[in-house]
């Protein structure tokens, strides 16, 4: 079904073939999973006859669970044999001279230099054709993602009873990673868990620090856990001890932020309307100005994958789609809020994944 859609998309867009390397398209097109290293894995899928793999002798025993025929092509050890099996491997795919699609924010100079040598293409971005397929999701991977946000939330409320004044950034975040492996993440994490307080969390990808929590910070979680190759997303602002009026103020803000962003979204809706409505909250109470990046971002098999809720994406919301709705704010030197939570597109609405309370918790 997956490559079905992806011919046909590729035939949208005029592409003779789509070439990705080791990565989440290629796990998502195939179900197998390659690491990226020193040695190239390759599939270009044409959109007439077999796809072709080219990959080191070492893990060839992964085709065993190829779901599909393919050509297959290895190669040992030597680097100075890989020019020739790519020119081997592409030689009677009648590809000179056609566009093939490549992703540039995954494929390598290693890999685009190995194709470009074995057949005169013309190579294109093949975002939009990749992007449009991955963004819906199946049933199956929809499962995968609430299992994941659910690990997260677990996780999560396991680790927050060490949150005291005195304890730093890098003890809660150890602690968080922990949890996160007890409850059943995969050991590869989307990103490593932000932990960030007090200034700290002004910084909106700040690095967990050994700074001690102090009375009076607010605490920015952002964190997530993955299942099946599928990841959440999860921001939550706590208060330590005696929260400031100031901080309880913008910490509103951001919360009926959060709200009108995961009420904004539905079927046919821009990814610039949920932008704008959940902006439109913290600009009017005045902190316009302190909320610096998009709403969102899709997520799925990877953390940030298409759509994106930012100002000037005109793309509609589909059935399927899923995506992050994460407003913040942040004063430069004092603290920071950030609430964020994994919304699904429904026939009936927007549906949130995650269910942790969103009202101000305080710890410590």
């Amino acid at each position: 079904m997956r490559r079905e859609k992806l011919t046909r998309f590729m035939d949208e867009h005029a592409l003779a073939a789509i070439a990705v390397n080791a990565g989440p398209s290629l796990t998502y097109l195939t179900g197998l999973h390659f690491h990226l290293m020193e040695r190239p894995v390759v599939i270009v899928f044409p959109c007439e006859g077999k796809p072709v793999i080219i990959l080191p002798q070492l893990e060839k025993t992964k085709l065993n669970q190829l779901q599909f025929d393919a050509e297959v092509f290895s190669y040992g050890e030597n680097p100075d044999s890989w020019r020739q099996v790519f020119c081997e491997a592409l030689q009677d795919m009648n590809l000179g001279k056609q566009k093939i699609g490549i992703e540039p924010r995954q494929l390598r100079v290693l890999e685009y230099e190995l194709l470009k040598q074995a057949v005169a293409a013309d190579f294109v971005d093949g975002t939009p054709v990749l992007a449009a397929l991955r963004a819906v999701k199946g049933e199956e991977e929809i499962a995968c993602m609430q299992k994941a946000v659910k690990i997260a939330e677990d996780a999560l409320e396991a680790t927050l009873p060490l949150v005291k004044v005195g304890v730093d950034e890098k003890e809660i975040a150890s602690e968080l990673f922990l949890q996160l492996m007890r409850y059943g993440s995969e050991n590869s994490l989307p990103f490593s868990p932000i932990v960030a307080a007090g200034p700290n969390g002004a910084n909106p990808h700040s690095t967990p620090s050994s700074r001690k929590f102090m009375n009076g910070d607010l605490l920015i979680i952002d964190w997530g856990a993955c299942w099946n190759g599928y990841a959440s997303d999860l921001t939550r602002t706590f208060g330590i001890g005696d929260t400031g009026a100031t901080e309880k103020e913008i910490y509103g803000l951001v919360h009926r932020a959060n709200r009108a962003g995961r009420l904004a979204g539905g079927v046919g809706v821009a990814c610039e309307e949920v932008d704008r409505q959940t902006r439109e909250v913290i600009e009017k109470g005045g902190y316009g100005q302190y909320f610096t990046h998009r709403t969102g971002h899709g997520i799925g098999l990877e953390c940030h994958e298409d759509p994106y809720m930012r100002q000037g994406n005109g793309q509609l919301l589909e059935v399927g789609m899923t995506y992050t709705v994460e407003p913040g704010i942040y004063l430069p030197g004092q603290n920071g809020v950030r609430i964020e939570d994994d919304v699904l597109i429904t026939a009936q609405g927007p549906v949130s994944l995650s269910t942790m309370t969103r009202e101000l918790r305080q710890l410590g």
